[in-house]
Parts: structure tokens; C-alpha cells; sequence
């Protein structure tokens, strides 16, 4: 007759893959990357770190996920996920999945029926470029709007409330500022450095590059929460964020018509796909704020 060892109390505590933790505010410390699931570091991937063949490899990925996860941290900390006065409306989201699949499915369709392949790296950057400029711009002018309809006995409350989003985008636009200057840095010292540098040389090229790394890192990780909650301005009013999404949008679609025209395709067809974007956007942000006003009693004038 066997006995079973004893069981530990309580349910056993499922093992989170690494994917999902790098979906995570806060991605895994690089030791516990390189376990995986072992409770040490496997023999093989020592043995990878420890050939100096290997290491123009292996150096680059160990500092850039540590770069990568520290400006990550960062990031979310000045633009979390879900920033203070933001309410979750779970058919709202739903509604704005639904949508972003759509236009997208309908992009990839009309690009492989009609071309214009060649044009798109162009709008993509154009648009990346542009975009926070154009959203801070909209968004200043939105909450000029808003601060001059709203009641005296508001204003002091958010004038409280607007200095959070202002320090927010003063930090990503200071981010913003600092690439190039960070760039021509380190353009400098690999200039002083010669070209028969030793270990000593490129260690030094390396440190100088670092910190215009980490900048890029947090932009990336920074500019989708940024541009998707208008710099955080849901703390001054739930529905900005939508209002000024939309205002961008629109803002684009004109610009992209001035620039490059209809999109390919039939007349009627590019016209649609011209005005389906900014008309879906306008149509969730106005669905947005009718669900604001009746389900959480949130007015304009506050």
C-alpha cells in the first residue's frame, strides 16, 4: 500500500508565460528571462554568454532588454494604461476592436486590389511624425474650448487637474527633443574615438549610444498610450480623449488629401474609405459621450 506525499494547500499557482508577462506593465528581470521556467539559468546559455565569439550577439540583446525594460517602466508610469479619470465602458471598447479590425481589413483589401503599396511607408511616417505634434495642438485648443464654456466653480478644479496632463506632455515632447541631440552626442564621440580602437573604445561608443536608446525605447512604448489618452487629459474630462482622437483624425484625412489625394479605387469607393475613418471615429467618440452623460451624469460644463 503506497501513500501520497502530502499536497501543498491551496490551489496550485499556474506558471504565466513570458509573452503575456511582456504584455505586463512590468516585464520580468533579465535573470528571470534567461530561467524561463528552471529555477537556474540552463547550462547552454551560460555556455552562449561566456564565448567571446558570441558576444557581439548576445552583449547588444542583454543591454537593449534592460534599456528596453527600464524605459518601458517609465513610460507606463507617465502614461498608464488606464489613467486617473478614464471610465471603463466595456462595450465602448468592444465597439472600438470591432472598428479598428474593420478599417483595417478594409485597408489591407482596397491596397491589394488597387496597389499603392509603394505610398504607404511614407503615410505611416509621415503620420508617426506628426501625430503628437498635431494631438498636443488639438488637445490645447480643446481644453481652451472647455476651460472658457465651463463654470467658475470648475475652473479651480481643473486648473488642478490639467497641470498632471501638461507634465505628461512636456516629458514626452522633452523626450522628443532630446533625439536628435542625442544622436549628434554620440555621432561626436565616434568621431573622437579612432578607427584602431580597442575594447576600451568601443565600450566607451557603446555608453555614449545607450542613452539615445532609452530615449527611442520610451517613445515607442510611451507614443500609443499618449496619443490614445490625449496625454492623459481624461483626469480633466472623461470624454477629451475621444473628442480629441476624432479632431485628429479628421485632421489627418484632410491632410492626406491634400497631399496624395483620394485613395486608389473607384471614385465613389476611395471617397468612402476617404471619409469611413473619421466619420466611424466621430460616430463611437458622440456614442462615447451620450453613454458619459446618461450612465455617469457627466456634463460638458461640468
Amino acid at each position: 500500500m503506497s501513500i501520497d506525499p502530502p499536497r501543498p494547500f491551496g490551489p496550485p499557482r499556474p506558471h504565466t508565460p513570458l509573452w503575456r508577462r511582456l504584455r505586463q506593465d512590468e516585464w520580468p528581470p533579465l535573470g528571470e528571462v534567461l530561467r524561463g521556467r528552471r529555477d537556474q539559468v540552463h547550462p547552454a546559455v551560460l555556455l552562449v554568454l561566456a564565448f567571446p565569439c558570441f558576444w557581439c550577439l548576445t552583449i547588444p540583446l542583454l543591454v537593449g532588454y534592460q534599456l528596453a525594460r527600464t524605459a518601458r517602466r517609465m513610460a507606463r508610469r507617465v502614461f498608464p494604461v488606464r489613467p486617473a479619470g478614464q471610465v471603463e465602458d466595456p462595450e465602448v471598447s468592444r465597439a472600438r476592436r470591432i472598428r479598428a479590425w474593420t478599417a483595417l481589413v478594409i485597408s489591407v483589401g482596397m491596397l491589394a486590389m488597387f496597389g499603392g503599396w509603394q505610398e504607404l511607408p511614407g503615410e505611416l511616417l509621415q503620420q508617426l511624425v506628426f501625430a503628437p505634434w498635431l494631438a498636443l495642438l488639438i488637445a490645447a485648443v480643446v481644453v481652451a474650448l472647455l476651460f472658457g464654456a465651463a463654470r467658475p466653480g470648475a475652473r479651480l478644479t481643473m486648473r488642478t487637474q490639467l497641470w498632471p496632463a501638461g507634465r505628461s506632455a512636456l516629458l514626452y515632447f522633452g523626450a522628443c527633443t532630446l533625439v536628435p541631440i542625442l544622436f549628434a552626442a554620440a555621432g561626436q564621440v565616434m568621431g573622437l574615438v579612432p578607427s584602431s580602437a580597442n575594447w576600451l573604445g568601443l565600450i566607451v561608443i557603446c555608453v555614449c549610444w545607450m542613452p539615445f536608446w532609452w530615449v527611442i525605447f520610451f517613445l515607442c512604448f510611451a507614443t500609443g498610450p499618449a496619443l490614445r489618452h490625449a496625454f492623459n487629459l481624461s483626469a480633466l474630462h472623461a470624454a477629451l480623449p475621444a473628442l480629441v482622437t476624432t479632431a485628429l483624425v479628421w485632421v489627418f484625412a484632410f491632410l492626406g488629401l491634400r497631399s496624395g489625394g483620394l485613395p486608389p479605387g473607384p471614385v465613389p469607393l476611395a471617397v468612402c474609405a476617404l471619409l469611413g475613418g473619421p466619420v466611424s471615429v466621430t460616430a463611437l467618440a458622440w456614442w462615447e459621450r451620450h453613454r458619459l452623460r446618461w450612465r455617469h451624469g457627466m456634463r460638458w460644463r461640468g
